[in-house]
């Protein structure tokens, strides 16, 4: 896939919630058991700033194919150089690695942003991207067994992370 990486704009939130929302009904990315809707998500999209931005990756054809967010752990200053990590493709992108080229690029974004420890957190059930953060060099730094209840079922979430520098 041929994909450009740029900062996103407002004018970006409708793809940014439809491709999230398409994650949904699987139970392997989020924990959100109903779609979201622009409004519900705009106090998150105005959070990200430089220093925690959120990014669209755009096809050839200037559609958004996918995004890849960063944002604050935990909210304590102790922790400002430390991320969360979120990457959500549009199914058309997925196994054509563009969840690879996003991953690349975040790393390489990080240290300019000031950020050291990148974490991710993944349902354990999500192993094709527990694969593709292992293929970068992540590790497990935790695990909260059974936290997550859908459907009836309950599933592990997995921290992965990696220290940049």
């Amino acid at each position: 896939m041929n994909l450009t990486l740029r900062k996103a704009v407002s004018e970006d939130l409708d793809a940014v919630v439809a491709i999230y929302n398409s994650t949904i009904a699987s139970r392997m990315v989020t924990a959100d058991t109903e779609e979201v809707t622009p409004e519900d998500r705009m106090d998150w999209f105005l959070r990200h700033t430089d220093r925690r931005p959120l990014m669209v990756a755009e096809d050839e054809n200037g559609k958004v194919a996918a995004w890849i967010s960063f944002e604050t752990f935990y909210g304590r200053p102790a922790y400002d150089k430390t991320a969360e990590i979120s990457i959500y493709l549009h199914q058309d992108c997925r196994g054509k690695g563009a969840g690879s080229f996003l991953l690349k690029e975040a790393l390489a974004i990080a240290p300019k942003i000031g950020i050291r420890n990148l974490m991710a957190f993944i349902f354990g059930h999500n192993v094709p991207s527990i694969k593709l953060f292992e293929k970068f060099g992540f590790t497990e730094w935790g695990v909260f067994p059974g936290i997550a209840e859908m459907d009836g079922k309950r599933y592990d979430l997995n921290i992965l992370g990696r220290e940049l520098s």
